[in-house]
């Protein structure tokens, strides 16, 4: 392996990243926002909890906090238009929904709307906010989720900083090298 260079530690998220965009979709007293989010993490299996950063200056922010309730919609690379207009916008500036074409339909446990056109829905509650205040760290449970069933591996889109994406591509199983027991019921 080459020498290594240094690097400036505010960019170890282009290569630490958590996860694939999602765009987050909430509403509180007839207001509605959806927001570009990167920064999240699964933090437990049963029951399924997510960890999100979002920002105390984002519209969405008071929307969830009020809330306590959200929709985690996964995007796929045919979106990455959509996803980067709805991250350059705000939704105190504009109705995000009917300026970018947004099909949404209502969730079943969660007054947020879906998004039709994302390759998965995670329908979620606030199950902890004492890391709200300090850190913007929302602590959500997935209550329903929904997802499409082909591709089983879709091209899914995760940010790396200075407006570049990487697009999940290539997989590789080793799956019969796992002990059973840690093998998840994954698709």
């Amino acid at each position: 392996m080459a020498e290594k260079l240094d690097l400036p530690v505010h960019r170890a998220r282009a290569f630490l990243e958590p996860g694939p965009i999602l765009l987050v979709t909430s509403c509180h007293d007839g207001e509605r926002n959806v927001m570009t989010m990167g920064w999240h993490m699964v933090l437990e299996f049963t029951p399924s909890l997510v960890g999100c950063m979002i920002s105390a200056g984002n519209y969405s922010f008071e929307l969830i906090r009020r809330s306590r309730e959200c929709v985690l919609n996964l995007p796929t690379l045919d979106m990455l238009d959509t996803v980067v207009a709805i991250g350059n916008n705000s939704g105190r500036d504009r109705d995000k929904f009917a300026d970018f074409g947004l099909d949404t339909k209502a969730a079943d446990k969660v007054g947020s709307p879906l998004l039709t056109a994302c390759y998965a829905n995670f329908e979620c509650r606030l199950a902890d906010d004492r890391m709200v205040e300090d850190y913007n760290l929302f602590l959500f449970e997935i209550v329903k989720a929904y997802v499409a069933p082909r591709p089983k591996h879709p091209r899914t889109l995760h940010y790396t900083g200075d407006g570049v994406f990487v697009v999940a591509g290539e997989t590789v199983s080793r799956r019969s090298d796992f002990r059973p027991a840690l093998l998840g019921n994954g698709r």
